[in-house]
């Protein structure tokens, strides 16, 4: 078979692997709202929020890390004394870098004025009568001050959060970009293009705490860092030299499967740096599917005379060799050896990966499939839906204070005037539903523990309900069981198990999409063609986040306090074990055969549900409320 036609086959497994263009831009502009909406209040937080690593770029792995960069808003990082002009001293902590005796891509971070938060402050060292942020004390301080349940993992603090791992880079911003990566706005000719280059210039750069092993401030030097420049250079390429940096990323992990961390000498960001290169070099004259497979070789190829020259050249300074720590001796030879064994193998010896094969295998097996690469025949309507509300409902946003909430809603405000893709604009509309949904507790919990008055209580209470409705309107449908919640808690029974009525109605439609599953056909058949804005307030219904600083329902505090101790934000429970338990909570005292009932309904779906309605993770969760009602009719 002809080069160019696997290359169309393993280009359309990737696409059903990885993404289309369409699913990866979808995960981009949602994760570009949600940056925008978190930072825009950044002047009254701590720290500013970067999403960063593949999960930005675009990729949805299923092992991958949550990566986030975080930076105080409050100091700025300068290369000269002569930038110092543009900030209020007075408001803003000035930093120099002090690269003298730092090895390319390092500097050491000097603090002439002395004057800093109480963080950076701990951190610092003297060096020749002047004080200095160690890179190593300031991991440790995050360590023990800010992330006291993480660890620490190279310039990150890592750990566990429910099932994810993430690594949160606490780091230092410069608003100008460094002199020592001046030469490669030179370089840029052909790719990318000069806005992007413009964009990425104007961005400046981060400092994260890691010293070069061999340097001679090996533990108080900052790594100049260009993560959101990389970002930008991802989003510029075409899908498939994004699906040939994705094909180096499966291949450099099977690559380093069974290999302790100590022992892995290549890492996905090299894969990232060759693809840079590759592409800025023109070493492809047409990166599209039938050259899918001749560009990763071309990239393979590269990266092979790097690990001979013992050399990998930094995209941003070359003069930074990323491969002098470890790829040197004994270890360059031995993985030289290794990757010479498949280069002589030549491009077949991708089909001796298990996964990679599989892609081309699962398509060259439909025929329907191995002749497209159009993305209107590759994934249905209701697969690309499921794909984008499961991006909005992932990045949404739990405010955690009044304030929080009106500053979002001014925000959104701003944004929703601004020019944005469809996506953008439903991740807006279910952000505002969740806003004002959180807001509407607040306000309740906020006149009730105080003595406000009965005629303050009866205004926020009008006004809470008036803010549930409307972010029923705006939401899901499973967003309607929160108005059924608020009137139990307001001992409003009646109310609620009305809205509980509709509730079922609703939820129990065909085509219903809830969380990751739908019939396709019959979701299609409901609301196809539909925009989606309307498909979510129609045909989508998501789990109920119990957000654990609010109390929702008095009955579940226990689990919401056990899920803080969890280092979780909020207690995540199914619609429907949640509509059973709030009908048999608003009948238990007033009709004994409805409440009875509501139970066994209850317990056959927490008994017999095959996973559908009660996913996996949150069976503990069903059981528990399974049993706490139980305990309440006196079965112990």
């Amino acid at each position: 078979m002809a080069l160019q036609t696997i290359s169309e086959s393993m280009y359309v497994g990737l696409c059903l692997k990885i993404g289309t263009p369409q699913l990866v831009s979808i995960r981009r502009d949602v994760a570009d709202v949600r940056e925008l909406l978190t930072n825009i209040k950044a002047r009254t937080d701590r720290f500013v929020v970067m999403l960063s690593g593949s999960q930005r770029e675009g990729f949805r792995f299923k092992d991958s890390d949550r990566d986030m960069m975080f930076w105080p808003n409050d100091h700025q990082v300068l290369w000269d004394f002569s930038q110092a002009t543009l900030y209020n001293t007075h408001r803003c902590g000035l930093i120099l870098c002090d690269s003298s005796e730092s090895p390319p891509g390092f500097t050491l971070l000097w603090l002439p004025l002395e004057e800093a938060d109480t963080l950076v402050l701990s951190s610092c060292i003297n060096i020749n009568g002047a004080l200095y942020i160690s890179s190593a004390k300031h991991r440790d301080n995050i360590c023990t001050m800010v992330q006291p349940e993480s660890t620490v993992h190279g310039p990150c603090s890592s750990g566990r959060v429910g099932g994810t791992e993430y690594d949160h880079a606490y780091c230092f911003v410069s608003d100008f970009w460094p002199p020592s990566a001046s030469s490669w706005t030179n370089r840029c000719h052909s790719w990318p293009s000069p806005h992007v280059v413009h964009d990425i210039v104007r961005s400046g750069c981060h400092f994260v705490a890691i010293g070069h092993k061999l340097g001679k401030h090996a533990d108080n030097e900052w790594r100049i860092s260009f993560s959101q420049a990389e970002q930008k250079l991802v989003y510029a390429m075409n899908h498939t030299q994004f699906l040939t940096y994705g094909l180096l990323k499966i291949f450099v992990k099977e690559f380093n499967h069974g290999i302790s961390e100590d022992e892995k000498l290549l890492c996905s960001y090299h894969m990232k740096t060759v693809v840079f290169w590759a592409i800025q070099q023109n070493t492809i004259a047409h990166w599209c599917p039938q050259n899918l497979l001749a560009s990763f070789w071309v990239c393979f190829k590269l990266l092979l005379k790097w690990v001979y020259e013992g050399y990998c050249p930094n995209f941003f300074i070359p003069e930074n060799n990323m491969f002098l720590n470890k790829v040197h001796g004994v270890p360059q030879r031995n993985l030289f050896t290794q990757l010479y064994g498949l280069y002589e193998k030549g491009i077949a010896f991708l089909l001796q990966s298990p996964s990679i094969s599989s892609y081309i295998m699962d398509v060259l097996c439909n025929p329907r499939l191995s002749v497209c690469t159009d993305e209107c025949t590759l994934i249905s309507e209701a697969v690309l839906d499921t794909e984008l509300f499961y991006e909005i409902f992932l990045m949404d946003i739990i405010p955690e204070k009044t304030l929080s909430c009106m500053e979002h809603i001014h925000t959104i405000d701003q944004l929703i005037r601004s020019p944005l893709s469809q996506c953008q604009i439903l991740m807006l509309q279910k952000l505002t539903a969740t806003i004002l949904q959180t807001s509407a507790f607040m306000l309740h919990d906020m006149y009730t523990d105080t003595s406000g008055g009965n005629k303050q209580m009866y205004i926020a209470d009008k006004r809470s309900c008036y803010m549930l409705k409307l972010a029923a309107k705006f939401g899901c449908v499973s967003d309607l069981l929160y108005i059924a919640m608020y009137f139990y808690k307001t001992f409003r029974h009646r109310e609620a198990l009305a809205v509980i009525e509709m509730s079922k109605v609703k939820l129990a439609q065909p085509g219903l999409m809830y969380n990751n599953y739908v019939e396709p056909e019959r979701y299609t058949e409901a609301v196809g063609g539909r925009s989606c804005s309307y498909k979510m307030r129609h045909a989508v219904a998501r789990d109920i986040i119990l957000h654990n600083h609010i109390c929702l329902i008095n009955e579940l505090t226990p689990e919401q306090q056990s899920s803080s101790l969890n280092h979780q934000r909020g207690l995540y429970t199914p619609p429907l074990v949640l509509l059973h338990m709030l009908e048999f909570l608003c009948c238990r005292h007033v009709d004994p055969m409805r409440a009875q009932a509501a139970l066994d309904d209850l317990q056959v779906l927490v008994h017999h549900d095959q996973g559908v309605y009660v996913p996996v993770r949150f069976r503990d969760i069903s059981w528990e409320i399974l049993r706490f009602c139980h305990q309440m009719t006196g079965n112990h």
